[in-house]
């Protein structure tokens, strides 16, 4: 692919109600939370979307049905992102019923929590192996297929792009979820390191590090009063993230207009990095 024949500055030529019509998308633990959000949001903004999920296919059905609902393409595909051979089937599958890729969402992560001298092996290993080995492996199909197409500009200014899901934890010690924490901040220079070596084919790759967001996955934290009053000690902006805060971003990252980024992890945790503990201490 000649680089020099593509424009130096780009400008978006789209509907910037529909700014991903005829991209194609995988969402990676796409059936619940904020998978859930985002799967809608790229479709809504045009794109066809495969819908991720490892169990609870109902849910990712009813994903697919709201996207087609919007008048886009939508197929729930089975696969446990840590093994590869789930993997590359999964992309054999949105290649046969997509023909190609345009966008990856690395969003398919989970917990198993324990204090470090009782946490197993298989707790550690489940968590790396997911959120971390599992994103990998997604970005290196997706890259594979990036390249081999190249640019295509009346569909984009990139010739792909990926979004890596991380987490305040990539920065934020968290005493009970060492292998998690340390997942996201391996997260952290997996994207890096792609991005940097992908740039040169017009590929970019971003990380979104959400804070405390409204989802199943810490329902504890936020499903009390007394709960949610204790977690906003810790957010200076004084409310719970929705899964959509993360999903609108993902749109624009995903689209021609954040097209000069590469590279970047944008934290979305309403000021949970500014550290507040120190705002009056310190």
């Amino acid at each position: 692919m000649s680089m020099e024949k593509l424009p130096a500055v780009v400008k978006p030529n789209v509907d910037p109600l529909k700014i991903l019509k005829g991209q194609k998308a995988l969402v990676t633990g796409g059936n619940s939370g904020i998978g859930k959000a985002v799967a809608i949001a790229l479709g809504a903004a045009g794109a066809d979307v495969v819908v991720n999920y490892v169990s609870h296919q109902e849910d990712a059905l009813k994903v697919c049905d709201e996207i087609k609902a919007m008048g886009c393409r939508a197929i729930a595909i089975h696969a446990d992102v840590s093994k590869e051979a789930d993997v590359l089937a999964m992309y054999q599958q949105m290649y046969k019923e997509f023909g190609t890729i345009d966008i990856l969402v690395n969003n398919a992560g989970l917990q198993r929590d324990a204090p470090l001298e009782k946490m197993t092996l298989e707790q550690w290993n489940t968590v790396v192996g997911v959120d971390m080995t599992g994103q990998f492996l997604c970005a290196r199909e997706a890259v594979k297929e990036f390249k081999a197409r190249g640019v295509k500009k009346e569909i984009s200014c990139a010739a792909g792009k990926i979004i890596c899901m991380s987490s305040v934890h990539q920065m934020i010690p968290w005493a009970g979820h060492v292998n998690y924490a340390s997942s996201k901040g391996g997260i952290h220079m997996l994207m890096q390191s792609i991005a940097q070596e992908v740039a040169p084919h017009r590929i970019r790759v971003n990380a979104i590090a959400p804070g405390a967001i409204r989802t199943s996955i810490n329902t504890a934290a936020w499903s009390t009063p007394e709960a949610y009053r204790s977690l906003m000690t810790l957010v200076p902006y004084n409310r719970i993230g929705e899964p959509e805060d993360i999903a609108h971003c993902a749109v624009w990252l995903s689209s021609d207009y954040a097209d000069y980024i590469t590279g970047t992890t944008i934290f979305i945790d309403g000021g949970m990095t500014l550290f507040p503990g120190f705002a009056t201490g310190g």
